[in-house]
C-alpha cells in the first residue's frame, strides 16, 4: 500500500522540526493526528521511522534515508502545483519570514505593502525577533538577517551594507562635549545594544587598523530603536545603523560623531533553507527587497565630508 500525500508530508515534517508538537501547528492539526498518520506510516511500510522518549523524537536510519527521498516527492509536486498557477497568474501563497525587530518596523513592512499592493493574492506572516530562529524547525520560507551568517546551510542573498555612526543629541553634546577620538568614549555615557556580541565592543577604524572600544554606560537595551529614542533624549552616546538614525540625522535631532573612525560594517541578507529550487513565491519577494534596498540604501544620511572644514 503506497502511502498518501498527507503522511508522506506529516512525515517530512516530524524529521525536519524533529518534534511531533511542532509538526501539527505546521500543518494546522492536533499532535495526535500526527501521532496516528505516523503510525500508520509505519504499518504500512512495515519498519520503525522514529525512535521515541518522552521529550524526543529521533529518526532512525531508515528514516533519514527515506526522508530525502520522500521530500523530493513533495518538492516535485510542489514544484508541479507552482507552475501552473504561475503560468496563468501572479504569484500566490503565504510566505513566512522571521526578521528583526526595528529593521522590519522601519523598512521591511513598507516594502511589504508595496509587494501586497503589487500581488492581490500573496500572503505574508512576518515573525519579529532579533535572535536567529532555526528557519527548517520553525517552518519559515526565508529571514531576512543582519550581520555574520552563523548558518552556513542557508542559502544568502545580499540585499544592502549597513552601516553604523557613532551619535548623540544636541543637547547632550552640548552638556557634555563630543569625542575627538574613539578613545574619548571612555569618558562619556554610551547607550550598549545587548544582543551584540560582545556587547560593550565598538569596533573602529583606527590609523587603518580595526581596534576595539570598550563603550560603557548606565543604559543597556536589546532593541536599536529603543537606543535610538535614549539617545533622542539625551541619555548618552550611541553606535546606531543607519537605516534607524538617518532620519533623525538629517532632521537635526542627532549628531554623528567620530566620522574620520569608521564603525565595521555589516550586512543586510536576505536567507533561506537550501532546496533544489527556490520556490516562485520566495523568489518573488527577495527580488522584490533586492530591488528596493540595493547596495545605495535610501535610509543612509546627508553627511557632510569629515575632513571639510
Amino acid at each position: 500500500m503506497q502511502p498518501d500525500f498527507n503522511a508522506l508530508l506529516t512525515f517530512a515534517l516530524v524529521v525536519e522540526t524533529g518534534n511531533f508538537t511542532r509538526a501539527a501547528e505546521r500543518l494546522g492539526v492536533s499532535k495526535s493526528v500526527v501521532t496516528r498518520r505516523i503510525s500508520a506510516l509505519e504499518a504500512s511500510l512495515n519498519v520503525r521511522l522514529f525512535n521515541r522518549t518522552t521529550h524526543h523524537v529521533m529518526p532512525t536510519d531508515i528514516a533519514v534515508a527515506f526522508h530525502e527521498r520522500a521530500r523530493r516527492v513533495l518538492d516535485d509536486l510542489d514544484e508541479a502545483v507552482e507552475a501552473v498557477t504561475m503560468a496563468s497568474d501572479a504569484p500566490r501563497g503565504l510566505v513566512r519570514i522571521a526578521a528583526p525587530l526595528a529593521f522590519t518596523t522601519m523598512h521591511l513592512m513598507p516594502a511589504i505593502e508595496e509587494l501586497l499592493e503589487q500581488y492581490p493574492r500573496f500572503e505574508v506572516q512576518i515573525e519579529q525577533d532579533d535572535r536567529y530562529l532555526d528557519l527548517v524547525a520553525e517552518g519559515f520560507d526565508m529571514a531576512v538577517r543582519i550581520g555574520e551568517l552563523k548558518d552556513s546551510s542557508l542559502i544568502a542573498r545580499r540585499l544592502a551594507p549597513i552601516r553604523r555612526l557613532v551619535v548623540c543629541s544636541p543637547e547632550y553634546a552640548r552638556r557634555h562635549g563630543t569625542p575627538a577620538t574613539p578613545r574619548d568614549l571612555l569618558d562619556h555615557d554610551c547607550l550598549i545594544y545587548t544582543n551584540a556580541t560582545p556587547a560593550e565592543q565598538w569596533r573602529f577604524l583606527i590609523d587603518g587598523k580595526w581596534e576595539s572600544i570598550r563603550a560603557t554606560g548606565r543604559f543597556k537595551g536589546n532593541n536599536a530603536r529603543m537606543l535610538c529614542d535614549a539617545a533622542l533624549r539625551g541619555f548618552g552616546l550611541a553606535a546606531l545603523p543607519t537605516f534607524v538614525a538617518g532620519k533623525e540625522i538629517d532632521r537635526g535631532n542627532l549628531e554623528a560623531v567620530l566620522l574620520d573612525y569608521p564603525l565595521r560594517e555589516s550586512t543586510l541578507y536576505a536567507v533561506y533553507p537550501p532546496t533544489r529550487r527556490l520556490a516562485a513565491k520566495v523568489r518573488t519577494v527577495v527580488d522584490f527587497l533586492a530591488e528596493r534596498f540595493s547596495d545605495q540604501p535610501y535610509w543612509e544620511p546627508q553627511l557632510a565630508n569629515p575632513n571639510e572644514t
